[in-house]
């Protein structure tokens, strides 16, 4: 009989430990999605869809919520996953795309490397665009060129599209900008914009097509773009000039060149998801693969059609790659890059 009972006893912790090792990681657990942006802002829009459609593709179906930790222009969003979240797969960061460009500067600000966050993946790809307000007195980039007192343009921080994209025309091809720091986010910008405190804006062309104002601005001419920043002209854009023709016209020297190709290098990263350095191999895995089939998911294709989000997914591994390229930057481009950004 003793026998017997101990005989239960081991079958019956076999299988209580058996049901724990077969559990998923995930099960019952929140994935906590931190974005350096106010609610409603761009960033803030991909990363709630993508969590909502994420956590199907977890073993487990944890939770996914989004966190808003804006200000700095998502640097301050970037430390704290950095240095404070745990690095146990429940804490991902959905960031700014030019934050690597503030650390190759050496802004005292930036407590993280670049390349040593665990990188999950990319959203979408997508070049830049600088727009103005279609009554200020700046109808080209000719315009800016020769203007006795330059256009305000706003940003968030200096690490950030918005502050990058003017101070590169100024350095490529001899535009002024009055840059105004310390939004919020970038709809503040846009509000700052339609009150008259500012004229003009840098931003991704996926915002300028995704979302209000946008829409509503296109159709009343309330702005027109000066300038894109892809190698050649979108579709959508396609009577606005590039800013590599605009370097051929000025004749912009070599060295301007290389210092826009590491700039807008960032197109890459348009909406990229990390998580803290020291993720365990096992957990970035499995957040990689959710990640990728997520944005394949016809369901999340469909949503994000509604929502007129654009999608072109890269890998994590991908964007390891990338990420480590990124920081490799040879003296000569840094300290050009340094001399552009007033560093």
């Amino acid at each position: 009989m003793r026998r017997t009972l101990l005989a239960l006893l081991l079958l019956l912790l076999g299988w209580t430990y058996t049901a724990e090792a077969q559990t998923p990681y995930y099960q019952g657990k929140t994935i906590t999605i931190v974005v350096g942006t106010v609610a409603g802002d761009f960033y803030d829009l991909y990363a709630r869809v993508i969590g909502a459609h994420m956590t199907k593709h977890i073993p487990g179906n944890p939770n996914v919520i989004v966190q808003n930790m804006p200000g700095a222009g998502h640097i301050i969003a970037a430390n704290y996953v950095y240095n404070v979240a745990k690095p146990d797969g429940l804490t991902l960061r959905g960031t700014q795309p030019n934050l690597y460009i503030d650390q190759l500067i050496g802004r005292p600000e930036i407590k993280f490397d670049w390349a040593k966050f665990t990188w999950i993946g990319n959203a979408s790809r997508t070049a830049d665009l600088l727009y103005m307000r279609a009554d200020a007195p700046y109808k080209n980039v000719e315009d800016v060129r020769k203007a006795k007192e330059p256009p305000k343009c706003g940003a968030t921080g200096t690490g950030t599209t918005g502050y990058t994209v003017p101070k590169l025309l100024e350095e490529t091809i001899g535009t002024k900008f009055n840059m105004v720091l310390g939004y919020k986010g970038g709809s503040e910008v846009d509000l700052a914009v339609e009150r008259g405190e500012l004229q003009c804006r840098a931003f991704s062309i996926a915002a300028y097509f995704g979302r209000e104002p946008f829409h509503t601005w296109r159709k009343t001419g309330f702005v027109r773009v000066l300038v894109q920043l892809g190698m050649r002209r979108d579709d959508k854009l396609a009577d606005v000039p590039t800013l590599n023709e605009l370097m051929d016209k000025y004749k912009t020297p070599e060295p301007g060149r290389r210092l826009t190709k590491l700039i807008t290098s960032s197109e890459v990263f348009q909406r990229p998801y990390v998580g803290p350095p020291g993720m365990s191999p096992e957990h970035t895995r499995i957040l990689r693969d959710a990640f990728i089939k997520t944005l394949k998911d016809p369901a999340f294709l469909e949503d994000v059609q509604k929502k007129k989000l654009e999608v072109e997914a890269t890998s994590g591994d991908e964007m390891e790659v990338l990420a480590k390229e990124m920081m490799s930057q040879p003296p000569d481009t840094v300290e050009r890059l340094k001399k552009l950004l007033g560093k």
